[in-house]
């Protein structure tokens, strides 16, 4: 998976299109993108080896051949990066039911937005 920054100017990378890899179909647009997706990619595989190893810190040690407290410590820096993502979502959401309270979005339109982020 490529990295989600813009190799210019480090912004946020969007998705806009996707492709069906059977038919070639194509869709463009501006596609939300899941928290997870927008982590780092050392984040990511950090998360898909917490997973594997069934949430053990003691076996994500021995897996990355660190100490426990390392291992910790990345987790917490983890949790602390979900957290602003999180709040980056909830700021979006706001944004969304204002504009559909000032009538610039149909509340149809609005709610979908709503349910990507």
């Amino acid at each position: 998976m490529p990295d989600n920054r813009c190799p210019y100017c480090s912004g946020a990378l969007r998705i806009s299109k996707l492709t069906c890899e059977d038919c070639g179909l194509g869709l463009e647009g501006t596609f939300a993108t899941p928290r997870l997706s927008r982590l780092e990619i050392g984040e990511q595989r950090f998360v898909e080896l917490f997973v594997l190893a069934s949430g053990s810190l003691k076996q994500m040690a021995e897996l990355l051949e660190v100490s426990y407290p390392t291992v910790r410590s990345r987790l917490d820096k983890l949790i602390a990066r979900l957290k602003e993502e999180q709040a980056r979502d909830e700021e979006r959401k706001r944004r969304i039911l204002d504009d559909i309270e000032a009538g610039r979005i149909l509340p149809k339109q609005g709610m979908r937005m709503i349910e990507n982020l």
